[in-house]
């Protein structure tokens, strides 16, 4: 289709070439009815943005403001950021402009400096993970009211009303963690949720996989105790202290760990105590987790596919920039079930 012209489309559809022209820089009045004539041909053929820039020769660019959390030493943000710069790279050609945003992702105040300094930046598209719940709630209204287009990923706000939301369905995650930590139980256990790092109660991406995770264990004959439990990765005593605690107490069965980077830590920490019957599961295919997943401390690890996630948003904005074509408001990924007999055909197939 590389050699698909503004004619042949207009000749596909049945309209003039004028009537394409408008249609795919969105200027003009065109009919309902000649509008879903060209959308059909494009979306039958799966017309890209370069097709416009190689038949038009278009010079106008646009800006996309990426605003995340910083790496650090976090490689669940380092994934993401790769991806953004990924997705920008093969973009770039088309007039695509990424402004990277970083904020400190334990400090709310940083959420707010870095979204003002994006936001004055006066991008024309956005690209957000709102892990901070209240500080973000004005910044989507102003985007609503100046028709700033932004799509939200990794954490899903149903008050924020993004073009697109692109992630998991983190409340059937922490039912998945809650069935895979029941499988072949046998007498009522205890389990942990350990959220690390974060604050809970601004992060509704942690407590949707908690409530997740409670909802399955309540409905399940097992009745398992669950205990909630919220470290500070700065503390890096108090996380050695409450594992040392988890292991001396043989009830425990499981521990399910929220966060991404956290549960390679915690399978390091849990390794010296022997307690190979307690079950830990995790999230995302970072080099420290795989480590841990291969000698078996880590049973199960759920993949989000962060890389992935910030690609695909990139490239929604950059679709729905050049070609005003709108992506669906909910692209879930699917639930990833990654263990140690099946990791390595994971990693040499196509699909991560």
């Amino acid at each position: 289709m590389d050699n698909l012209r503004i004619k042949d489309i207009a000749k596909k559809a049945g309209v003039s070439t004028g009537t394409v022209d408008r249609v795919l820089h969105n200027r003009g009045k065109v009919s309902n009815n000649a509008l879903a004539k060209v959308k059909a041909v494009l979306d039958e053929i799966d017309y890209k943005p370069n097709l416009i820039a190689r038949t038009l020769g278009s010079k106008k660019s646009f800006t996309i403001a990426a605003i995340l959390p910083m790496q650090d030493d976090d490689a669940y943000w380092s994934q993401s950021i790769a991806g953004v710069e990924q997705a920008g790279a093969e973009w770039s050609q088309y007039g695509i402009k990424i402004k990277t945003f970083l904020f400190d992702k334990l400090n709310g105040s940083s959420f707010i400096k870095n979204t003002l300094a994006a936001l004055n930046d006066t991008p024309d598209g956005i690209l957000i993970a709102p892990i901070f719940l209240h500080e973000a709630r004005a910044f989507f209204k102003y985007w609503r009211e100046n028709n700033t287009p932004y799509i939200l990923f990794n954490t899903n706000l149903k008050e924020a009303s993004p073009l697109c939301f692109i992630g998991q369905n983190l409340y059937e995650s922490g039912k998945l963690a809650g069935e895979l930590m029941l499988i072949g139980q046998q007498n009522q256990t205890k389990l942990i949720v350990l959220h690390i790092d974060e604050d809970v109660k601004n992060s509704p991406h942690l407590t949707e996989k908690e409530k997740g995770f409670r909802s399955y264990c309540e409905s399940s004959s097992l009745a398992p105790e669950v205990v909630s439990i919220n470290l500070s990765h700065a503390l890096l005593s108090s996380i050695h202290q409450c594992i040392q605690e988890i292991a001396a107490d043989l009830q425990v069965k499981g521990i399910f760990v929220t966060t991404s980077k956290e549960p390679s830590i915690v399978a390091s920490l849990l390794e010296p105590y022997k307690r190979t019957d307690i079950r830990l599961i995790g999230y995302d295919l970072l080099e420290q987790n795989l480590v841990h997943l291969k000698t078996g401390t880590i049973r199960f690890l759920i993949n989000q596919n962060p890389k992935r996630q910030a690609a695909l948003g990139i490239s929604h904005l950059a679709n729905y920039l050049l070609f005003k074509k709108s992506p669906p408001p909910l692209e879930l990924f699917p639930l990833e079930i990654i263990t140690k007999e099946n990791l390595d055909s994971y990693l040499n197939s196509d699909i991560h």
